[in-house]
């Protein structure tokens, strides 16, 4: 009999897989489709030559991560490379808003009545980044904060909505930047904690960076599993699990998968009827004759680019994918531009783009031509770089991961206690009905995004639970 097993092998998977592993218990990995990765895969979605990453393709959290920066991933290949900055917020007027590695020069380019403002909200949390993300990304009943007193603080700024925030500034460039940064969770910026999730991204990207991996996502994915490997572990692909019968005997299970799926494979009815799944995404990976042809000058220099004209048209799209029930007419586009550090990623001389906008809960239209209408406003000329395109919508997504439930990449909504309490209102939202089967997906705290640490909070909950067995 096995340890643990655990189903799904995305990063949150993986990292529950190996913590466990390297505590001495056995664990199998089984996923349903024939590659491992999840949200950190990389394919050639295009043409021969050009790979993309299908889903997350930028990590600020993975960089940051501390289960990641336990591990010796280096050894297994993973190689983060960085742009001169990390992020670009372009304006219709050519110039931009930047996430630079130096607050100074973030500062600067939000103009002198907010340059002071932005350096009294970040410095006093710079100096405890570290500290200040592990016990952010871990729950009290999995390890004790740290430094209680500046996550306390932390709460009294981020916990109020962003637009609460935002009233900080006085000018459009610094409050247009922030609401980009809400809106890579997909939530409304009226929301509960919303400012945290901005503070988060901002803090991140001057700490370690917002670095894309050498050679695609999948190097995330693939060092885990080599890692696993080396401890003993087994990764077995190509086995959908329909239920608890299907998988060999173990004295624990580990689901990486949305709660929908688990309480189908389980049998626990509608114990999950509650948890809300958020908007879906409409997402254009693209193959490019050459760089993308932006206005402003230090777009070309970043890796993560965002699109939006200002913080009212942010608002105006994200409103409409998750409260109005349609697609927005001008999209917030988060894009990233991996091939600008990583030419391997195409053939000489050509690049790698995706974009994704927001659209509704399992939207069937295309939002192709929002989209390049809208790249086109701060980047003309881009339709004529295209050599080629792969266009995925909600259904496409969900049909590529089923955890992303009606194209909802966050894999639930990030809203109201939700932000936070996921995927129950629980003290112990790793645990199941069952004692034997606990949840690790990003539907669990601290949320979305490729940082390992949802696993790796898991892990935590099932090796008490097999300690004291």
């Amino acid at each position: 009999m096995l340890d643990v097993v655990v189903v799904g092998a995305g990063p949150n998977g993986l990292t529950a897989a190996v913590e466990l592993a390297r505590r001495g218990f056995s664990v199998a990995v089984f996923e349903a489709r024939d590659t491992i990765g999840g949200g950190a895969r990389t394919e050639e979605l295009t043409l021969p030559g050009f790979w993309h990453d299908p889903c997350s393709a930028a990590h600020p959290l993975a960089i940051s991560s501390p289960a990641f920066r336990a591990m010796p991933l280096e050894r297994y290949g993973l190689e983060w490379l960085h742009a001169d900055l990390p992020m670009a917020h372009p304006f219709t007027d050519g110039t931009a808003a930047v996430l630079a590695r130096s607050v100074g020069e973030t500062a600067a380019s939000f103009g002198p009545r907010d340059a002071g403002t932005y350096r009294r909200l970040v410095e006093p949390f710079l100096p405890r980044w570290d500290t200040l993300a592990r016990d952010f990304m871990s729950l009290p009943l999995t390890a004790l904060p740290r430094d209680p007193v500046t996550l306390a603080r932390f709460g009294l700024v981020g916990l109020p909505p962003s637009t609460w925030l935002m009233r900080r500034f006085r000018d459009e460039r610094a409050r247009t930047l922030f609401a980009g940064l809400v809106a890579h969770v997909m939530a409304p910026l009226g929301g509960f904690a919303t400012s945290a999730i901005a503070l988060v991204f901002a803090l991140a990207a001057h700490a370690r960076g917002w670095p894309v991996a050498r050679g695609g996502s999948q190097a995330v994915s693939d060092a885990l599993a080599a890692y696993l490997k080396d401890l003993g572990g087994t990764v077995h692909t190509d086995y959908e699990v329909k239920r608890l019968d299907d998988l060999p005997p173990a004295r624990a299970y580990v689901f990486d998968t949305s709660p929908t799926a688990l309480a189908r494979i389980a049998g626990f009815g509608s114990y999950y009827a509650n948890f809300r799944y958020g908007p879906g995404a409409f997402k254009i990976d693209y193959a490019l004759d050459g760089p993308v042809p932006w206005t402003a000058p230090e777009a070309h220099r970043a890796t993560t680019v965002q699109i939006g004209a200002d913080s009212a048209e942010i608002n105006a799209a994200l409103r409409a994918a998750s409260r109005e029930g349609r697609a927005p007419d001008k999209p917030f586009l988060i894009t990233v531009q991996p091939s600008v550090v990583d030419p391997g990623r195409a053939p000489a001389g050509k690049h790698v783009f995706w974009a994704y906008g927001h659209v509704p809960s399992g939207w069937t239209g295309d939002l192709t031509d929002a989209i390049e209408r809208q790249l086109e406003r701060f980047a003309p000329g881009f339709r004529d770089r295209v050599l080629a395109r792969a266009t995925a919508g909600p259904p496409e997504l969900a049909a590529r991961n089923a955890n992303y439930v009606g194209g909802d990449i966050a894999s639930g909504a990030v809203s109201g206690l939700q932000t936070l309490l996921r995927p129950k209102l629980s003290l112990f939202p790793y645990g199941t009905p069952h004692p034997a089967v606990f949840i690790c997906s990003s539907a669990t705290p601290p949320g979305p995004g490729v940082h390992g640490m949802s696993g790796h909070n898991a892990a935590k909950a099932v090796w008490r639970r097999l300690r004291g067995a």
